[in-house]
């Protein structure tokens, strides 16, 4: 099992996990946005995400992101999704996964960080936080 983590870590490192990156963008409609270090850009296919980078969705837009332990989150329409900690480090049991839904729509599908550590996994939204015990959710927050 050891070695089976500690090769995909050594894969991730080669695919530019190593920099600080959580996640690609696998699908895009419309312009959605990325925000991040204070710049916005726009959203592009295989684009890099950071741990504490933000995605807003406008009204006719959609992004479908991956993170590097296989969790998915599609952003629907209308939706501001700020990304506020990811460390999945197995090899030092380290996990966290919190994600804030200002307003929008999002669904989640767990990766292994969700089946590993399912505490460690927590969607908040202004009014309320979920926590995630390794499953697939749809959350609205208007």
């Amino acid at each position: 099992m050891h070695f089976i983590m500690a090769t995909i870590l050594a894969c991730w490192a080669l695919n530019g996990w190593a920099d600080g990156e959580v996640a690609l963008v696998k699908k895009v409609v419309g312009a959605p946005q990325v925000m991040h270090d204070g710049e916005v850009l726009a959203a592009k296919l295989g684009m890099k995400l950071y741990a504490t980078d933000k995605l807003v969705a406008g009204v006719h837009e959609t992004l479908g992101i991956t993170f590097n332990d296989g969790t998915t989150i599609s952003v629907g329409p209308s939706t501001e999704l700020e990304m506020r900690e990811y460390v999945f480090d197995p090899a030092n049991t380290k996990f966290a996964f919190n994600m804030y839904l200002k307003k929008g729509t999002l669904v989640y599908s767990s990766g292994k960080l969700g089946k590993l550590a399912p505490s460690a996994v927590k969607l908040d939204t202004p009014r309320s936080t979920v926590g995630v015990r390794g499953t697939r959710l749809v959350l609205n927050y208007e």
